[in-house]
């Protein structure tokens, strides 16, 4: 698939290329993204180039993973967030937030305008986001987003070589007031 670009009130949402390496590399730097997400830590230069010019473009090309860099109108990164398909019509949201930009609802904002262009344009009929248990920071996003906590996974995430256990939830396209491609039967329990 060839790479689409979003925008929302205050964002524009675009895949990352290599004008984007150095921003990435900066922001990486941050410890609350090494410690909360899987990117490598320490987090060197070619982590960044192999991000932007590898990584986040073949994901596009094989419909795998759909990466889009949140900038602001300025043109300054804001965060990064990407739906990885899962299963049939399942992909998985990951996403981090600049320090400097972080408490505006930037990531907020990106991760309804991403899920709502998963559910119309990939048929995607569930959104998955999955944390470390203590990011809570990641969790007040997911649930500002419109994610229904569903429980914890233990030992479900592994991250630099250590299973640890984690927060799962889901959005689902009626969350947001849009069709689901297959008909959805809530359980009765």
């Amino acid at each position: 698939m060839e790479p689409v670009t979003l925008t929302t009130d205050r964002l524009l949402l675009r895949t990352v290329g290599p004008q984007d390496t150095d921003a990435v590399y900066t922001a990486c730097q941050d410890p609350d993204i090494q410690r909360w997400t899987t990117v490598p830590s320490p987090y060197l230069p070619e982590h960044a180039r192999g991000f932007t010019e590898q990584m986040a473009p073949d994901g596009w090309a094989n419909g795998s993973m759909f990466t889009f860099g949140v900038f602001l109108p300025t043109g300054d990164l804001a965060g990064m967030l990407g739906i990885t398909m899962r299963s049939l019509g399942v992909g998985e949201i990951g996403f981090w937030g600049t320090k400097e930009h972080r408490g505006n609802g930037y990531v907020t904002e990106a991760a309804v305008a991403v899920a709502r262009w998963a559910f119309t344009r990939l048929s995607i009929d569930r959104v998955e986001w999955r944390a470390e248990v203590g990011n809570r920071s990641s969790r007040a996003v997911a649930e500002r987003a419109g994610f229904t906590v569903e429980g914890t996974l233990r030992s479900a995430v592994n991250n630099k070589g250590v299973l640890r256990d984690c927060w799962v939830g889901s959005l689902l396209p009626s969350d947001l007031g849009l069709p689901s491609t297959v008909p959805y039967l809530p359980g009765r329990g």
